[in-house]
């Protein structure tokens, strides 16, 4: 008979789903996957409608990562009317998208994961939430939280909103930069900066503290893969223009190519256990897994562009080599980038070209547009058929958490193996399997587009009698 451990929800991550491990008779591993049960529906909604409404209605799509689809979006409807957008609207677009991946890194390190670094994987989970932490360390809690209500902020003040930016516009971007506003961008980003100075080593310690207490998240939660992600031409970080490359396991380049090849090289095909596609990267016959997300970015590119970023990329890869295929150690990338972000966003405010023009004039004729940006969670596309009227034809999206897909079922079986298999304490597949899972930072509503909700259970089939371990509901 089989046994059945379910977990409801799977706190901690943006979306709902229901994890399955699936053991033989023997307690071996035969199968493991997340199942995320929910319908994609937004290409369908998209079309009919005026292309120069789509920054405003796909970042709708989502509430965490809105400015993401919101730029690349702009960028898709850019292309589309072959336009280059003034150097003054490239700044503000670039300096609104500092704001919001300094506050969706902040949300991920601090809020989603920040639980387990704090108070350790073996915590109560009653405890292990953003409650705690501010219960256990104030201070650490009070400045991440300021850091990242600076991050919305500074994407509120040049986006017009903070959830769902208005001001990136085909042609630009909707207003000029003013005194006032130059000064309060630059007493925010001033302060984000020293914050996350004070933030970043604690956060690695506590990191590496947890990797010394779990070795084998380290020894066995390994998945070489291709890596991809977006770099300019001199292969430094891009996380709003450039062109998308790939490395594969060992780190040698196999592809570049701008965003509207994408199709040429990432596949789309439907898993039988999910509403979510999984996307694979072709080459020749050949087809591969592959991640995108900070860790991936860091593999693909040569240098964050930043000096204080470059100085703790360094640090990585003294520490841990790169390529880099440790789940574990997205948080420390993904710190990286926090690092980045705040160092970018002064020298954008520091370019004299950011108080030219910001908008040039756009008309649609007909045709393709698609555009991408580095969503905080990985390579985002947006590729649209527009008709010689302006309206949408066809829609195609991109997310990233597709694109981590089968490297997160990988994660899930290696949490199995390392953490529920043969162990007495059920309570350990909680902990190793959402951990696991926030690492990814999966963004479900993305990747599915929800309509309506549902919990994330995790099931555990094998002979036995079943029995719920945890449900909250």
């Amino acid at each position: 008979m089989n046994k059945t451990i379910t977990i409801d929800p799977v706190t901690r991550i943006e979306g709902h789903a229901r994890v399955f491990i699936d053991l033989d008779d023997a307690g071996g591993l035969t199968a493991a996957g997340l199942v995320v049960n929910e319908l994609r529906g937004f290409e369908k909604i998209l079309t009919g409608m005026d292309a120069d409404r789509m920054p405003l209605v796909t970042a709708r799509i989502c509430g965490v990562c809105p400015t993401a689809h919101h730029l690349a979006a702009t960028n898709a409807l850019d292309n589309a009317a072959g336009v280059e957008p003034p150097p003054a609207a490239k700044l503000l677009r670039e300096l609104m998208y500092m704001g919001h991946v300094i506050h969706s890194h902040c949300l991920s390190l601090f809020v989603l994961q920040g639980p387990d670094l704090v108070l350790g994987l073996d915590a109560d989970p009653a405890v292990r939430n953003v409650v705690g932490v501010v219960q256990a360390a104030p201070d650490i809690a009070k400045k991440a939280l300021q850091c990242r209500s600076i991050g919305q902020k500074i994407n509120e003040l040049v986006g017009g909103r903070g959830t769902h930016p208005v001001t990136s516009v085909a042609g630009g971007i909707a207003f000029v930069l003013d005194a006032d506003r130059e000064r309060q961008l630059n007493a925010w980003i001033n302060e984000a900066r020293d914050l996350v100075l004070e933030l970043a080593p604690v956060v690695k310690q506590l990191l590496l503290k947890m990797l010394d207490t779990h070795p084998a998240m380290l020894q066995q939660w390994v998945a070489p893969a291709w890596s991809v992600g977006t770099v300019k031409a001199d292969g430094t970080l891009a996380l709003v223009n450039g062109e998308i490359r790939a490395v594969d396991e060992g780190g040698a380049l196999k592809a570049r190519f701008p965003s509207a090849d994408y199709d040429a090289h990432m596949s789309e095909s439907a898993v039988e256990f999910s509403y979510m596609k999984q996307v694979s990267f072709v080459d020749g016959d050949n087809r591969h897994d592959y991640r995108v997300g900070p860790l991936a970015r860091l593999n693909v590119s040569e240098r964050y562009g930043t000096p204080l970023a470059d100085r703790e990329r360094e640090e990585f890869i003294r520490t841990v080599g790169r390529p880099c295929h440790a789940n574990a150690l997205q948080p420390w990338a993904r710190l990286i980038e926090l690092l980045h972000c705040t160092e970018r966003a002064g020298e954008i405010m520091a370019d004299p070209a950011i108080h030219g023009e910001t908008r040039v004039p756009v008309t649609f004729s007909g045709g393709r547009g698609v555009g991408h940006v580095e969503a905080p969670r990985g390579t985002l596309i947006h590729d649209y058929e527009i008709d010689e009227n302006g309206i949408v034809r066809a829609a195609n999206l991109i997310v990233a958490t597709q694109q981590n897909y089968a490297l997160i079922n990988a994660m899930i079986a290696q949490a199995a193996t390392s953490h529920v298999i043969n162990r007495p304490d059920d309570q350990a597949l909680l902990n190793a399997v959402e951990f696991g899972i926030r690492c990814y930072d999966p963004c479900l509503s993305c990747a599915t587009h929800a309509l309506g909700a549902m919990p994330l259970e995790i099931v555990v089939n094998r002979a036995a009698r079943p029995r719920v371990i945890r449900r909250n509901c």
